[in-house]
Formats: C-alpha cells, structure tokens, sequence
C-alpha cells in the first residue's frame, strides 16, 4: 500500500503541441488513471513519442493543459528506446540515481542488489553496463527506474530491436512492476506486445487520438477506419 496521495489521474486537455508551422499533436484529450497498462499505437510519426515527453514534463505544450492530480515529478520515470546508460558497472547505475534521491548509502545497495536480482542482472553487477547486450542494457535501465519507486513509468518502445528471448525478459519486468502497483504508459510497434500486455489501447495518426479505450475492443472492434487499416497491415499515410 502506498502511503501518500496518488499523482493520478493525469488529465489531458486539448493538448497541442508544434514545431514552427507544423502542429505535430492536435488537440489530445484523454484521462490516464491508475491500475490499468496504457499502450499508444499507431504508424511512424503519429507522435507516440512526443506525447510521451509531453507527459513525462520533457517537452511542454504549445497549447492546452496537462495536469496531475498532485505535483510530485520524483513519482514518475520514464525508460527511453535507446537507454541512457551512465560509464559506471551496472550496480553504479542503479546507486547513482538512489543518491541523487538522497538515500543512503547502505540502503542504495541493498536495494540495487535487489532490483538487480530481479531482472536476472546480478551477476553482471561489478561489470561495466557499456559491455552489456542491448537486452542487458535495457534490462539496467528497467530496474534503475523500478529501483526508485516510480508510481508511473513511462517506456518509450523498450523491446525495439531486441530478439525474443531479450523481448520476454523486459516484458516479465514489465508484469511484474504493474503486479507491484506501477502505472504502465508504453509506446510500441508490436502487435503481438500490446496484445499480450495491453489492458488499454490509444491509436494515434497524425498527431491525433483517433480513438481510445480497452484493449478487448479496440483489437475486436476498433471503431475508425484508420484503426481498422492499421490493424489490417496497411500502410497509413
């Protein structure tokens, strides 16, 4: 049980974002409450990623409002598809992020060997993570944000590129952080992955939200036609 007041729901209003002349996100409205893993799909360039920075605070919007329930930024991560990995062994990624929450150093590593443990990378952790496979490396990056308790997680197409073996292993971290009470929010081009861990689909085209709801139904029934062409394996342009 979490003992402070939950940073959800994140409310999106008419969010709008642009680059010069070109408005990148049109006019997103959605509400993403706890429990429930939110999947964004939709073609290249649909702006998956952008809304991801927008809510995660990287990027703010050029119009519109984005607001959480309560303001406390240290709740939130966010995994990136091509981590950001510090030149320190693989323990020394997970502790350097717990220091800079001011933790202290014995609980640092106790709970840095745990994460560590947990996402199969204890034997690695005396090794430098610029040696580490690209699962590896996205396997650091799961576990140094599980690491700090995050109570919303954004992942930014975490198995992109990985072979099946590296893509189950990230996504058993997955489950077993929403098993912990983690917000999931992901972006990913696998149909099979949201199939399997979607409970909630938003479908992007061109920066906008042409639909959202449970995943059950969107894969069943989408209601547009662009959801249903993208189902279908066409090309969206």
């Amino acid at each position: 049980m979490r003992d402070f007041t939950s940073i959800l729901p994140l409310q999106l209003e008419a969010v709008s974002y642009r680059a010069g002349d070109c408005c990148l996100l049109d006019r997103i409205s959605v509400q993403f409450r706890a429990g429930s893993r939110s999947l964004i799909l939709g073609p290249n360039g649909a702006g998956k990623s952008l809304l991801l920075r927008l809510c995660h605070g990287l990027l703010q919007p050029s119009d519109g409002v984005l607001s959480w329930a309560v303001d406390r930024p240290h709740a939130q991560a966010m995994v990136f598809q091509n981590p950001v990995l510090l030149r320190r062994s693989v323990r020394a990624n997970v502790t350097y992020a717990l220091a800079l929450r001011g933790m202290s150093w014995r609980m640092r590593q106790r709970r840095a060997d745990r994460v560590l443990e947990e996402a199969g990378l204890a034997p690695r952790a005396r090794q430098p993570a610029a040696i580490l496979s690209a699962g590896e490396k996205q396997k650091l990056a799961l576990a140094r944000a599980w690491a700090l308790r995050p109570e919303v997680l954004f992942l930014d197409e975490p198995t992109a590129n990985l072979d099946p073996g590296a893509t189950k292993a990230i996504e058993q971290t997955i489950n077993a952080m929403h098993a912990a009470g983690v917000k999931i929010i992901m972006t990913t081009h696998d149909m099979g992955q949201a199939r399997r861990l979607a409970d909630e689909i938003l479908f992007l085209h061109r920066g906008r939200l042409c639909e959202s709801g449970p995943a059950a139904t969107f894969f069943a029934q989408p209601e547009t036609r662009e959801a249903a062409a993208f189902l279908r394996g066409e090309l969206l342009v």
